[in-house]
């Protein structure tokens, strides 16, 4: 408790701390507390829920991908073996030939739209 003085007046001011003046703690307003308490809660449980899902998600997509780029990894290291032996493999004959008729759509599809 506090007091000052002012001139002949006499002040004086208690501190509360917590509650605001006037209001009075209910059990009502406790249970609607912890009812908000709890749903907030369940709604953070959920959004982890989420946040979980979509990471699983994300990881087994990357394994896959990572699965797929060491066949090709294989596929290509095979590869290498065949021409350091001196042999063309067929699957390697073909993907150039592939390439080679990509490119020529490419350049007809340039000059087309050049013209």
């Amino acid at each position: 408790m506090r007091s000052w003085v002012s001139g002949d007046k006499e002040e004086r001011k208690e501190g509360r701390k917590g509650r605001k003046p006037g209001r009075k703690s209910s059990k009502i307003d406790m249970k609607a507390k912890l009812e908000r308490s709890r749903q907030s809660a369940r709604e953070c449980r959920a959004r982890k829920k989420i946040r979980y899902q979509y990471l699983d998600e994300l990881v087994a997509d990357r394994e896959k991908a990572v699965l797929q780029l060491r066949k090709e990894l294989e596929k290509y290291t095979q590869w290498a073996r065949a021409l350091d032996e001196g042999h063309i493999p067929e699957a390697a004959l073909k993907m150039v030939e592939e390439e080679k008729r990509k490119e020529r759509e490419r350049l007809v599809d340039w000059d087309t739209n050049r013209q």
